[in-house]
């Protein structure tokens, strides 16, 4: 049976991942001064003008303007003729300490009380479900679409930075149609690509260097034909962009960050977070255990749902979905799973050395599929073959 499913995209340039650059960028500077920082950072971001808010209970000293102005310039908003410049911009901060009501649920967690376990310790930071995800799709055992829409956006980035298209600006998006065979990606069905730029390249010298330069060098062309269709830049200009165009906003682009659409989504955004946040560190567990399982072998898809309560360490439910992939039963390898990964928060965050700063090179182009973040190595494949002998 033929089906298509589509991914977006967008550059660290795009108003909303200006955001969550910044405030990932701000979370791993107390990381880095105080692995125990409690740090919920929000940002967003107009014409010249940002606001820095949140919670912070910290011993470190940051000077966040200062690190907002560097991403600024880093990702390349340096005129100020555009509305937004790290040197012109506007900022304001307002962060205060940690709720006192959150903070004794994450100090001790009501196991903690009766147990003694060290990983009792931390209750989650709050109620809340995530999803974790993996498929033999792609070498990242991460959806296609979604791969490939990250890969054109990255590429933008380049370009520009390279000057290779130096008219280009920081702003655009990506997005790639993938035709399936089943369970088997086939074809790419259809290409979008959209670039902000600046007023002296015409539109027909933009789509072709787009195409040649970004599209051409990115895509894979066993998966394009004669009926792969093309959109850039659909609308002819996008000289106005960034946050001069549209507002941005920390945790706006949940679904850029994870799969595509392809798996769903429990709401809970990642960037700003510290690793107390369940929405984050739960996320990334689940990532872990699922690239885990089907490297593995114990299924080619997988995906896990894990729900917790604030203040309580262990989850209320696991839910682990293989879609008739799997080597045995999804109930049988649910209780591998509960058996094999310690779920619990603190738990995690030692597995997963999520107390150190790692997040800024998160903040854009997924949170999945990076080689060199801890949640995506599959250092227990091996371990859990032993299971393949009873399936």
């Amino acid at each position: 049976m033929r089906d298509f499913f589509t991914s977006e995209s967008v550059t660290a340039g795009h108003p909303d991942k200006i955001c969550d650059c910044v405030a990932d960028r701000i979370l791993d500077e107390y990381l880095k001064n105080d692995k125990d920082s409690r740090v919920a950072c929000e940002v967003s971001a107009t014409t010249d003008f940002m606001l820095i808010m949140g919670e912070v209970t910290s011993k470190a000293k940051v000077d966040v303007e200062a690190l907002a102005r560097e991403v600024i310039k880093e990702i390349g908003y340096t005129d100020k003729s555009v509305g937004f410049s790290y040197d012109s911009v506007e900022i304001v901060k307002k962060l205060n300490r940690q709720s006192p009501d959150i903070a004794q649920g994450v100090d001790a967690s009501c196991e903690f009380k009766s147990t003694n376990d060290k990983y009792d310790l931390i209750g989650a930071g709050d109620q809340g479900l995530m999803f974790g995800y993996a498929t033999r799709e792609t070498e990242e055992l991460m959806p296609l679409p979604i791969m490939l829409s990250h890969k054109l956006c990255k590429r933008l980035e380049e370009v520009r930075k390279s000057g290779l298209l130096s008219y280009l600006r920081p702003d655009g998006k990506g997005q790639v149609t993938v035709e399936y065979d089943g369970k088997t990606p086939v074809r790419i069905e259809a290409v979008v690509l959209s670039s902000q730029h600046d007023d002296k390249v015409s539109t027909e010298k933009l789509r072709e260097d787009l195409k040649k330069y970004v599209i051409d060098e990115v895509l894979p062309k066993e998966y394009l034909d004669e009926n792969t269709k093309y959109y850039i830049n659909p609308t002819g200009r996008f000289e106005v962009g960034g946050p001069n165009g549209d507002s941005g906003l920390t945790g706006r682009k949940i679904i850029v960050d994870t799969y595509g659409g392809k798996c769903p989504h429990g709401g809970g955004a990642f960037s700003g977070k510290d690793p107390t946040k369940v929405d984050r560190s739960a996320a990334y567990m689940a990532r872990y255990v699922c690239k885990n399982v089907v490297k593995s072998g114990l299924a080619d898809e997988c995906q896990i749902q894990l729900a917790y309560a604030i203040g309580v360490a262990n989850p209320l439910s696991v839910k682990v979905l293989t879609f008739g992939t799997g080597k045995m039963p999804d109930s049988e390898l649910t209780d591998i799973i509960m058996k094999e990964f310690d779920l619990r928060p603190a738990a995690i965050i030692e597995k997963l050395g999520l107390k150190n700063p790692i997040y800024y090179q998160t903040a854009a182009y997924g949170h999945f599929g990076k080689e060199n973040l801890p949640w995506e190595k599959t250092d227990k494949a091996e371990d859990l073959k032993k299971y393949l002998k009873n399936a």
